[in-house]
């Protein structure tokens, strides 16, 4: 029995660095990976002439050595904690944009500066009645598909009295 793991080894090997790869491809987390090359030292310590039971060890050894050592950076180096940019509701936090239609606590609408189009009502933070057409606002919050808004803190008239611009 001995003499025939000892001549046949090498298709085990093979068979499981196939399988560890195809399992990694989907997993995508490096384990398998790592257990896939202890395999490849498994094969290649047989190609040396070691026993079977000294091929497994070798194997073993070796993937747990990968796995602690090598695997941890990797991960790092990928920066698999997550995605820095903000989406979906944390995107629009913030967000400024233009009254289109009068927003008071009940309705209104607003065109945000990335070029959406949302139903908005004021803030309950903001003390103000409404807000007129063309005021600028920003997004304070988001409560299902309406945007709750507050006046920007921007100048939001072009008369000459209030633009530094047009003053002596």
């Amino acid at each position: 029995m001995s003499e025939f793991l000892d001549s046949y080894a090498w298709i085990f090997w093979l068979g499981l660095i196939l399988l560890f790869i195809v399992v990694e491809m989907l997993t995508l987390e490096f384990t398998f990976l790592m257990i896939a090359v202890g395999s490849l030292g498994g094969l290649i310590s047989g190609a040396l002439g070691a026993p079977w039971y000294l091929q497994i060890v070798i194997a073993a050894v070796l993937s747990v050595l990968l796995i602690l050592t090598l695997r941890p950076p990797l991960l790092r180096l990928l920066k698999r904690g997550g995605d820095p940019a903000k989406s979906n509701v944390d995107a629009l936090l913030g967000l400024e944009g233009l009254v289109l239609d009068e927003v008071t606590a009940v309705a209104g609408h607003v065109k945000l500066s990335n070029g959406d189009t949302w139903t908005a009502r004021i803030s309950p933070s903001v003390v103000a009645a409404g807000l007129s057409r063309g005021q600028r606002v920003r997004v304070a919050a988001i409560d299902g598909a309406t945007a709750l808004v507050e006046p920007s803190e921007a100048v939001t008239t072009t008369d000459s009295a209030t633009d530094p611009k047009e003053q002596p």
